[in-house]
């Protein structure tokens, strides 16, 4: 716990809602806590968004705010993506990426020390779109008992091919050219060189070091969450939009599994990759069902 430092507990207008900061291996991370009257009893739901956003996007906010009416307290945290005390807002394109896909892992970690800091005795994961691959990948790999389930909304699937395809179809351009240069680079023990007029992720035309590019899209079997839930201990709870055009495939791909005895998938018909409206009430209303249990 040497490297967990507090720095700031900064209260906001309500008195159960706080902003929560604190140092972590030279980085500042950020956090949005809402307690009840359970805290820190528990169970407090430990939440990560998806990419290049934040602690505060709309499907965030409303699912804290709906946990807390239903007396279930939760941490928000805002995945700092690399830069210094990164406020809630969608990452600006302009700068420099240096983060990478297993970054977020890290800052699970944190934050969960963080919460057993706070005697937190019971967390439950809850991550969305690529947030829920990052949560499932981080409970795939750690085995902490305070840890007790896994909530994964509209997590993530990925293949090589199809990364390769949405790529030349976002950018017109072929990925495994860029791919085999940011490997060249890293090989070269250049991997912290910047990529200059690249296009990555959502960020057209942007700059990103080699190492970061190929965290992103280097062949990896477990971006893919369907391949990462049969290994998870803690019992899941996944839902899927029937409309989702962001995270396509996803109940196709849980279909093939041989089956787990502690996977409960919720397929929500109607619902697009943000779970708005009754969707996230309706949502709320079986994750709470599933805490319960």
């Amino acid at each position: 716990m040497k490297w967990l430092t507090i720095l700031i507990l900064l209260f906001l207008g309500n008195a159960q809602a706080s902003e929560i900061s604190f140092k972590y291996n030279g980085t500042t991370l950020r956090a949005n806590l809402e307690k009840t009257d359970s805290w820190p009893k528990g169970p407090v739901l430990l939440m990560t968004h998806g990419t290049l956003a934040h602690n505060r996007m709309e499907i965030i906010s409303t699912l804290q705010e709906l946990f807390k009416e239903n007396g279930i307290s939760s941490l928000a945290i805002n995945l700092s993506l690399g830069l210094q005390n990164r406020k809630s807002a969608m990452y600006d394109c302009a700068t420099p990426h240096t983060h990478k896909h297993g970054d977020a892992m890290n800052e699970i970690s944190a934050w969960v020390e963080w919460l057993r800091f706070e005697n937190v005795k019971e967390i439950i994961l809850l991550g969305h779109s690529r947030g829920g691959n990052q949560t499932a990948w981080h409970a795939m790999e750690q085995s902490e008992p305070v840890i007790t389930k896994v909530i994964l909304v509209a997590p993530q699937t990925w293949s090589a091919s199809n990364a390769a395809k949405n790529y030349e179809k976002r950018y017109g351009k072929p990925l495994a050219t860029l791919l085999d240069k940011a490997n060249a680079l890293i090989e070269a023990g250049k991997g912290q060189q910047m990529m200059e007029h690249t296009d990555f992720l959502y960020c057209k035309d942007t700059s990103v070091t080699a190492e970061t590019f190929a965290s992103y899209y280097q062949p990896d079997e477990r971006m893919d969450t369907p391949f990462l839930v049969e290994k998870i201990r803690q019992p899941i709870l996944l839902f899927v939009g029937s409309e989702d055009k962001i995270v396509k495939g996803l109940q196709k791909k849980l279909q093939k599994l041989s089956g787990s005895d502690n996977l409960t998938i919720e397929v929500m018909d109607g619902a697009d990759h943000f779970f708005r409206d009754l969707y996230a009430e309706e949502l709320v209303e079986r994750a709470v069902e599933f805490i319960q249990e």
